[in-house]
């Protein structure tokens, strides 16, 4: 390992974002089509997963009533209460997501009591995270498709081909970046969401008692009438909030304010229309029931009405892939993950990234669950867990946050959790139901993402305490080897995971060459938990004497390290950094499966595969290729 990518204790600040400059409601427009994405597309299988999905309920006043009360007050409590007026005020320096909110609660508080318990919730939200990247896409896609069925009853033959030649055409054109289609997003967005609420007025306006349904007592006369269907009905039901982590994850694209402003004055207003305009056509027509969304359009409107919807889950499939870029981005930045190769497809736009291994890997399996369930609503089976499991374990973090963090009483602490834990547990605990049907898959997913994210951290923190074991101290090294071994001009940096000792790529340049250079940098380079490290503080550096230095280069957790561009601004050192007259020793590592206590050997055997197929860290850390010296070692785990 040529890098310590654990968090260190940083003083709060970065470089927080500055959304102001770019307007308010340029912005909000940008979140409509980005952050909304995933949960504007609920409409087109929600409603129709209730009625007819795998615990199907009676199409009657009661039932309709209820159910659409229960998705009118789940978006008030779950998104706009929970989420939009609490959690994104829970900004690690303007970003957001699982794993910015757990360096953020790191970093804040002075107690380490549930820092293992935190982490593994964080680590398990990211795996869960994953589950529901392969399934939005494969939902979305199909149930846009699907709408082909209510044009002309023969195109159903033709809904798979079209959805996967959908799905390729999708992942295929990551590579060429997103920027210029992403400016379209958010007009596109705009033109579906109004198309959302009118096709709701006009049902609304045809039975108007629809809107009684709000009363939240419908709600409670469901659960009363049939306790066990009502609660299998919320593992469907929950399907309306699905995308509401999204509002959170991309905060550090656009802000708190704009994507508060977008929900509360444009996106949940069209989707509640549309919510209740279903359930008005459900009251004179409950035959709909097999595709609500499509069967509220006039039939000469239905294929525009597919068409634009089939644009509307095109982009939501791309704001969750570019997500999954995100995470692992972080993942890998937070010592979650191996190094990884990240692709940059914008010259001016850092957040414009694209990686080739984790795409194809979205693509393979989105494509298998397409071809393996068939259809939107057998997948709707498979879609809630991963969204509910991820909601559950958010609200137990933010309960460390606003205890720990922003010292809230306690007796406020326990009403805030005791809601939403109830809410939360009970639509999780009504999707657990579905696990025969498909649920099965986004645990899967989620066990074997965490179990790589955990060996690979386990393993790391081993690792580094073989070699910390094994290590010589520094200045004893300075004193026995500056002396008798020959100097040679230039500069060399010796890139270290761990800010002591001496790196065993040192030793063994000294143990072959028996030279040392004029100026030698220890250089670690370590991921602090900020996302944006302040450039008047991200050197940290120690004169060692006899021309050691000791150099600790610090980034934030969104940052891409480059090495050799901040070497050149840092001066420290002495003289200037000269790229061709400075050469860079890496050490790789080759672990050795052992008995020592840490990990079973079976784990011990993968975390040793992950390290060999992590990315150079030459190309990680941007080294010129033709400086780069690359020594190994063996170490026992």
């Amino acid at each position: 390992m040529n890098t310590a990518n654990s968090a260190i204790p940083v003083q709060p600040g970065g470089l927080p974002h500055t959304h102001a400059r770019d307007g308010l409601m340029k912005l909000a427009v940008g979140a409509i089509g980005v952050v909304y994405g995933d949960i504007g597309t609920s409409p087109l299988y929600a409603m129709k997963e209730v009625f007819v999905g795998h615990h199907p309920l009676a199409v009657d006043q009661l039932h309709i009533f209820g159910v659409v009360s229960l998705m009118f007050w789940s978006l008030i409590s779950i998104v706009t209460i929970k989420y939009v007026l609490m959690i994104l005020r829970a900004d690690n320096n303007g970003e957001g997501g699982s794993l910015a909110l757990l360096a953020l609660i790191q970093r804040q508080s002075k107690s380490g009591k549930w820092g293992t318990s935190l982490v593994m919730l964080g680590v398990l939200a990211t795996a869960l995270f994953f589950g529901d990247c392969m399934i939005t896409p494969a939902i979305s896609v199909l149930s846009a498709v699907e709408g082909l069925a209510t044009v002309e009853q023969g195109f159903d033959s033709f809904v798979l081909p079209i959805a996967v030649t959908i799905i390729i055409a999708l992942f295929y054109l990551q590579s060429i970046g997103t920027a210029k289609v992403g400016r379209l997003f958010g007009p596109i967005m705009g033109v579906y969401f109004v198309v959302l609420a009118v096709m709701g007025v006009y049902h609304i306006l045809a039975r108007p008692d629809i809107l009684w349904a709000l009363d939240p007592s419908w709600a409670v006369r469901f659960a009363m009438n049939d306790g066990r269907l009502a609660f299998l009905a919320l593992g469907s039901v929950v399907l309306c909030v699905t995308g509401a982590e999204a509002l959170y994850a991309d905060m550090g694209h656009f802000g708190r304010q704009p994507i508060s402003l977008a929900w509360l004055v444009f996106v949940f207003p069209a989707l509640m229309l549309n919510y209740l305009g279903q359930g008005a056509l459900l009251l004179s027509t409950p035959a709909a029931a097999e595709n609500p969304f499509f069967l509220m359009a006039p039939e000469a409107w239905r294929l525009p009405l597919v068409i634009l919807s089939t644009m509307a889950t095109v982009i939501a499939s791309q704001a969750v892939i570019t997500g999954a870029y995100s995470v692992v981005q972080q993942a890998v930045q937070l010592g979650l993950m191996p190094r990884i190769r990240i692709e940059h497809t914008s010259a001016s736009e850092a957040g414009q990234i694209y990686i080739p291994s984790a795409n194809w890997a979205l693509l393979v399996m989105v494509l298998l669950l397409i071809f393996g369930f068939g259809e939107s609503s057998n997948l709707a089976a498979a879609y809630g867990i991963a969204v509910t499991g991820t909601m559950f374990i958010s609200t137990c973090m933010v309960g460390v946050l606003i205890y720990r963090v922003w010292k809230w009483p306690v007796w406020l602490v326990v009403a805030f959790e005791a809601v939403f834990l109830t809410i939360d547990g009970l639509y999780f605990a009504s999707n657990l139901t579905k696990v025969p049907d498909g649920g099965w898959f986004p645990l899967l997913i989620a066990s074997i993402v965490f179990l790589l994210l955990t060996t690979w951290s386990t393993g790391r923190k081993l690792m580094l305490e073989r070699m910390r074991e094994a290590a010589m101290p520094i200045k004893i090294f300075i004193t026995s080897a500056a002396n008798s071994a020959t100097r040679v001009s230039g500069t060399a940096v010796f890139m270290t995971s761990t800010p002591e000792g001496v790196p065993p790529a040192l030793l063994h340049n000294l143990k072959h060459n028996r030279v040392l250079h004029d100026r030698v940098i220890l250089l670690t380079v370590k991921v602090t938990n900020i996302p944006y490290f302040p450039e008047a503080d991200r050197f940290l550096h120690e004169d060692l004497g006899q021309g050691f230095h000791r150099v600790v280069l610090r980034y934030g957790f969104m940052e891409e390290p480059d090495v050799p561009a901040h070497l050149k601004d840092f001066d420290g050192c002495g003289a200037e950094f000269r790229m061709m007259e400075t050469s860079f020793f890496l050490s790789r590592q080759t672990l050795l499966a052992s008995e020592r206590p840490g990990m079973a050997i079976w784990r011990e055997k993968l975390f040793a595969w992950m390290l060999r197929n992590a990315e150079s860290a030459m190309e990680f850390f941007r080294l010129p290729t033709n400086r780069v010296v690359e020594l190994g070692s063996q170490i026992e785990i």
